[in-house]
């Protein structure tokens, strides 16, 4: 009998398989452009101050390849299996914030820098955790269908959370921050998904740049937050960072163990973990720096670098981890 033929890739199967690798390369490259477009904006702060009257446009371009990244199916996964959606967004909108307000009092955190990282916790799903979770072995349709649902949810919970929380320490315009979302992040996910179910082949074929889109967008703005914050980093960059980091991994630890005392599987845990600990901190920088000052974005400037960094080795971790369970089973 022979052995029969392997049928050949799909169009979308092979654009897919390409979008992953070049997704791949992107979050190991990613933190190592962040750090670059970091010190630009330091040691270069008119380059980064001709850039910041556009941050808007940056993040509704991120937000635009963002659309086109999903699909009907993507949303779909609601209706089949909504308690680990919903258990993600929930974790996603209640974790974090708490977190935030909770380390913004810990550290005695300036007003700016307090409202800065509460922003950051009310933020939705970074744009980079579905990689995360491919790369962790997680589950990354429900990766994705979290971070869309959690983006949708912006424009409502984000500044909602952001006036509870972080009233107390500087005026907070709900409206207008509300409708800088709906502007920035819903129009353009929302067109983007629209010309992906019109244009779906041509759509296919530019999925692989579409990581690339983020980095770029998402460097293009941490430039302009960081060259209005030099006085803001030596004289508290650290204690930011500190905020930062226990910010993240707090938010990663709570969101697994959040999930498996709920009798989630390993997969959904991981896929969690990742989306309550990444942040959409361009988001967060962009309505930061316009909203209030960028001494306040600086956090989720911050935030940009490290996440990546720490999701990353998250990942390793994870995979690993795997990895030996299987040769354990075995």
């Amino acid at each position: 009998m022979s052995t029969p033929t392997p049928p050949h890739p799909t169009t979308t199967e092979t654009a897919r398989s390409s979008e992953d690798r070049s997704a791949r390369l992107a979050v190991t490259v990613f933190p190592l452009l962040i750090l670059a477009a970091a010190a630009l904006g330091f040691f270069a702060p008119a380059v980064g101050t001709a850039l910041a009257p556009h941050i808007a446009i940056f993040l509704g371009i991120i937000m635009f390849g963002m659309g086109l990244t999903l699909t009907v199916p993507d949303f779909a996964l609601v209706a089949k299996r909504p308690l680990p959606v919903l258990l993600g967004v929930v974790a996603q909108y209640v974790v974090m914030p708490l977190i935030a307000l909770a380390i913004a009092a810990l550290l005695g955190l300036s007003p700016e820098l307090a409202v800065g990282v509460i922003l950051v916790g009310s933020a939705p799903g970074g744009t980079s955790s579905n990689v995360i979770t491919y790369l962790a072995k997680g589950d990354t349709a429900l990766s994705v269908t979290m971070t869309s649902i959690s983006t949708l949810l912006a424009p409502l919970l984000t500044p909602l959370l952001t006036l509870w929380l972080a009233g107390s320490y500087l005026p907070v315009d709900a409206g207008a921050m509300a409708l800088s979302i709906v502007q920035m992040v819903l129009v353009p996910v929302l067109g983007g998904l629209v010309v992906r179910l019109l244009l779906g082949s041509l759509v296919a074929k530019i999925l692989p740049a579409l990581p690339w889109v983020s980095v770029a967008g998402i460097s293009l703005v941490v430039t302009a937050v960081v060259s209005g914050s030099v006085e803001a980093i030596l004289t508290a960059g650290g204690i930011v960072l500190l905020a930062v980091v226990l910010h993240n991994g707090l938010g990663y630890l709570l969101g697994y163990w959040v999930a498996r005392l709920l009798r989630q599987g390993e997969r959904a845990a991981r896929t969690t973990s990742v989306e309550v600990g990444m942040q959409n901190s361009g988001l967060a920088a962009t309505l930061a720096a316009s909203a209030f000052s960028p001494t306040a974005a600086l956090p989720a400037a911050i935030f940009s670098i490290w996440h990546n960094l720490s999701g990353a080795m998250l990942a390793v971790y994870f995979r690993r981890s795997a990895d030996r369970h299987r040769a354990d089973a075995a």
